[in-house]
């Protein structure tokens, strides 16, 4: 989401700052509002937007739920992702279908906003959904602009109703009005309308649209607007709903670098939702839009509940439910490793999937240092081997290795590094398919945790402290090895029990004898001191 990438650094370092703070005063609360007025207007967020959003956040910052929280800084990070929700439209709001196939969809907005792309995107998604959509070619003056929507319906693996070459030639509002006719026809239960669009708003484009809107009579018509488009997109949003009267909003580009905040306007000033979000160039960038997710995802709060979604879309559960039987019998290979890959990669772009972990903004150069081929290589590498080399790679000796890395494309210290990392790998997934809590590389054992080697050690440990006394002092060491031989436990220097010499007092002394030392420990404290 690296359309709202400087907003959110701006809105990020600005709570990071307040965070320091044990109590807030009007003058804390006075200075971080300024500075949210200043990211959101340097971000193109329209002016009336950000007085009204800026107001009530002073507001409720000002007022008892901050002063009487116990985390105040935490309280106005709340406060903003609940008004920052609310300019984003609040609830989410679904595609309305028709009661009586065909639903007719509408596209509608400006040349070069991303229309006839965005058009495969959503064939694309509802036919996921179990759909049967098709597109329309109601484009016939942008030059090529048929050619491209029937380049992406087969993308998309969708048809494409074209009967005008286009170029110039032909009738948008005839062709719309065959459209739904023909769909109706062949039984498709979704009519997608790509229409043309203009390099600025004028009577003519308006013209148009409305009449496809009157011979179609849509169920939906969604406003596609680029989100790097500027102050424009206010402007722009009003006169297309003067003119069309659009049911929803679509936000292009939202992978896009520029500030993009002007596209956080359109549903506050429009009082349209906003439905859907593209986020990439090929057709799976493409996702239902969450204010609520939005939100956080601005102020670097993460969204988990968009990358479970995409988690389960990808992962097959049966296969998961194996892999887990086979960690917890140690029988994980390379070849279930190279399966979980490519259901990893099946999930989309990992860059973006760990741009949706909290706090990821602070992770920025990392993301960006990320090579996501790196999977690619280590699935040449697997793919290298043979099924024996797979299941079990202590055969991978110095000539396999060669031989794997040629037949790779990589080189010898590649195939080395990836058994390398399998094998710790294949280590920290039974540890925690047993239970135990795992040792990570570079790190220290985690206190209190039968991790990985843990058990061993503290046998170690044990064995170590049965073996005899190492206390420097002779006549405790003496007392404590006749303590040993005779099956009791000594006092350590914290017992609870136990002279101040730690001498005995173990639970095997008797009543009337705790604290003091037994027989054998004095016969052997006599015997040292040659008495």
């Amino acid at each position: 989401m690296a359309t709202f990438g400087t907003l959110s650094d701006r809105l990020t370092e600005t709570f990071k700052n307040l965070r320091t703070k044990g109590k807030l005063s009007a003058a804390d609360v006075d200075g971080t509002v300024r500075e949210i007025r200043r990211a959101l207007l340097d971000a193109d967020v329209s002016l009336d937007v950000v007085k009204s959003f800026t107001a009530t956040v002073r507001e409720r910052a000002l007022g008892d739920e901050v002063n009487r929280a116990l985390n105040p800084a935490q309280q106005v990070v709340q406060i903003v992702n609940e008004e920052l929700v609310g300019i984003l439209g609040g609830q989410q709001r679904r595609l309305q279908f028709a009661k009586n196939p065909p639903t007719v969809i509408m596209l509608a907005g400006l040349q070069g906003a991303g229309k006839t792309t965005l058009a495969g995107k959503l064939a694309k998604w509802l036919k996921k959904d179990g759909h049967t959509p098709m597109l329309v070619a109601a484009d016939l003056q942008r030059p090529n602009a048929v050619n491209q929507l029937q380049v992406v319906g087969e993308q998309a693996g969708v048809q494409v109703f074209a009967p005008e070459p286009g170029n110039g030639v032909g009738d948008p509002v005839r062709v719309a009005k065959d459209a739904v006719a023909h769909a109706q026809r062949a039984q498709h239960d979704v009519v997608i309308i790509d229409t043309a669009g203009r390099l600025g708003v004028d009577a003519e484009l308006m013209k148009q649209a409305a009449n496809i809107r009157k011979a179609t009579n849509p169920d939906e018509v969604l406003f596609v607007i680029d989100a790097m488009i500027g102050q424009d997109a206010v402007s722009t949003a009003k006169a297309f709903q003067e003119g069309v009267d659009f049911t929803g909003v679509v936000l292009s580009k939202l992978d896009g670098d520029a500030r993009g905040g002007a596209a956080l306007s359109v549903a506050s000033v429009t009082g349209r939702p906003i439905i859907f979000a593209s986020t990439g160039e090929t057709l799976d960038d493409f996702e239902p839009f969450h204010p609520d997710r939005m939100a956080s995802r601005i102020l670097d709060l993460g969204d988990i509940l968009t990358l479970i979604e995409q988690a389960q879309q990808a992962f097959d559960e049966e296969e998961a439910l194996k892999v887990a039987e086979k960690l917890a019998t140690e029988q994980f290979t390379l070849e279930d490793f190279l399966k979980q890959m490519q259901q990893l990669r099946g999930a989309g772009s990992l860059k973006k999937m760990l741009g949706m972990l909290p706090g990821a903004g602070g992770m920025k150069q990392q993301l960006e240092n990320f090579d996501e081929r790196e999977i690619v290589r280590t699935e040449a590498i697997i793919q290298s081997m043979t099924p024996a080399e797979r299941r079990n790679p202590k055969l991978l000796n110095g000539s396999r290795r060669l031989r794997i890395a040629k037949g790779s494309g990589m080189t010898v210290t590649d195939v080395n590094q990836l058994v390398q990392r399998f094998e710790q790998a294949a280590k920290m997934m039974k540890t925690v398919a047993r239970g135990g809590v795992p040792q990570v590389p570079g790190m220290g054992p985690i206190p209190g945790a039968g991790g990985y080697g843990g058990g061993k050690r503290q046998a170690a440990k044990a064995k170590k402290k049965s073996s005899g006394s190492r206390s420097g002092n002779p006549a405790k060491r003496a007392a404590e090895n006749a303590a040993l031989a005779s099956g009791a436990t000594p006092a350590g220097p914290g017992g609870a029990s136990g002279s101040g010499f730690g001498l005995g007092g173990g639970a095997g002394a008797g009543a009337g004898t705790k604290g003091a030392p037994s027989e054998e420990e004095l016969a052997a404290l006599q015997k040292l001191l040659g008495r």
